[in-house]
């Protein structure tokens, strides 16, 4: 017996899915014959246990240089000499905190020199808008001292940077 003829503008034997005839389904779904692609959903993957967990980090261009500097001088790829020196410091958490807290104040410090210096320099041009009126400026003094205790600020805070950086290096 042979199937009916559908109605025009209705879906024929072909046209539904999984179709009888094994020619390719037109609305969508799994083809006549095929299995499914992909894990079974419901169920996720188990882990392996060896598996390692990743990071990622982001470094401008110099820090990447220095690091990658580091590594060739050690023989390392980047990941392992990043790995190996991040748990050297983790091991020695007295010295990290050490220099991270010294590294704290130094730019706390920086922050309130340029404060200073913004103080300073605002009063110099005070000063100097006064004097260029044909005024005295009785306060020069001090204006001129604080320039200098700024300055002097600023070279004992290098000089610590420096000696800082110095000591890194051996």
């Amino acid at each position: 017996m042979s199937e009916p003829v559908p109605a025009p503008g209705v879906a024929g034997p072909d046209r539904h899915q999984g179709a009888p005839d094994g020619k390719a389904a037109t609305e969508g779904g799994s083809q006549p014959g095929t299995a499914p692609k992909g894990r079974p959903k419901g169920r996720a993957r188990p882990r392996d246990k060896k598996q390692r967990r990743a990071h990622s980090v982001r470094l401008n261009p110099t820090e990447h240089a220095l690091i990658q500097a580091g590594a060739d001088t050690v023989g390392m790829s980047v990941a392992g000499f990043l790995a190996y020196c991040g748990l050297a410091m983790a091991r020695d958490q007295s010295r990290t905190a050490v220099a991270i807290a010294t590294e704290h104040d130094v730019l706390t410090e920086l922050f309130a020199m340029r404060r200073q210096l913004g103080w300073a320099g605002s009063n110099l041009n005070q000063a100097a808008k006064v004097l260029n009126s044909g005024a005295d400026v009785p306060h020069l003094t001090d204006v001129i001292a604080d320039i200098h205790r700024a300055a002097d600020a600023v070279r004992a805070a290098a000089g610590r940077v420096a000696n800082r950086q110095a000591d890194e290096a051996l």
